[in-house]
């Protein structure tokens, strides 16, 4: 991993369901990532989801992706 990359993290199921109710979507709804994407390591599969956490000024935002084709 780059030092200027985000950090990822593959969430647990129990993990995506308290997310997904939480923001009250569907998997279906949420952004994508590809597969391929480098900045994914191995052992990601198709539907995972994906924590990214960025810092900006200090602060920690964080994104969540669905692994796509």
């Amino acid at each position: 991993m780059h030092i200027l990359q985000p950090k990822h993290t593959k969430l647990s199921p129990n993990e995506v369901e308290k997310l997904l109710a939480e923001l009250n979507i569907s998997l279906t709804q949420l952004p994508k990532i590809k597969i391929n994407d480098l900045a994914l390591e191995e052992g990601y599969e198709i539907s995972d989801v994906v924590k990214i956490e960025r810092i900006v000024d200090g602060e920690k935002y964080f994104y969540y992706r669905v692994v796509s084709v």
